[in-house]
């Protein structure tokens, strides 16, 4: 938590690395979960942009029930936090095989990309073109 604290003080956004694989989603996401300490920590700490990568997608068969399910549940709490989930790109990964990291991914066919809703609606496919879509600081 110290080390996250001191790099996030200064960052225009905040990528939140979620784990798809079973149960490790769910602890997480739990009431004492890391996935949402960092999500509260990154907010409070005045990172107003947020990136959502469900790795391990892989680890998940690659199913589009459980992006969905992780999606809707991700939503509820960064919503709790003070993010808008619709100005959060949701992008699901493998980082082991490099799976929508970089470019398009054939493993996902039911995955039609992301869209963020801001001054103007971007959209994209890959945690790249999330990261390039980041609002400058004003």
């Amino acid at each position: 938590i110290k080390n996250m604290i001191t790099g996030t003080s200064q960052a225009d956004c905040a990528i939140l690395i979620i784990a798809a694989g079973t149960g490790e989603f769910e602890a997480g996401i739990s009431k004492d979960g890391q996935t949402r300490e960092h999500a509260l920590l990154a907010y409070t700490l005045g990172v107003k942009q947020l990136i959502v990568a469900i790795n391990k997608m892989d680890t998940a068969k690659w199913s589009g029930d459980r992006y969905q399910e992780i999606i809707k549940e991700t939503s509820n709490f960064i919503k709790k936090v003070g993010y808008n989930p619709k100005t959060v790109p949701f992008v699901p990964i493998s980082g082991f095989n490099g799976d929508n990291m970089i470019d398009e991914s054939s493993n996902c066919p039911w995955y039609k990309g992301w869209e963020k809703e801001t001054k103007t609606k971007t959209t994209g496919k890959t945690l790249l073109e999330a990261i390039d879509a980041i609002d400058p600081p004003s």
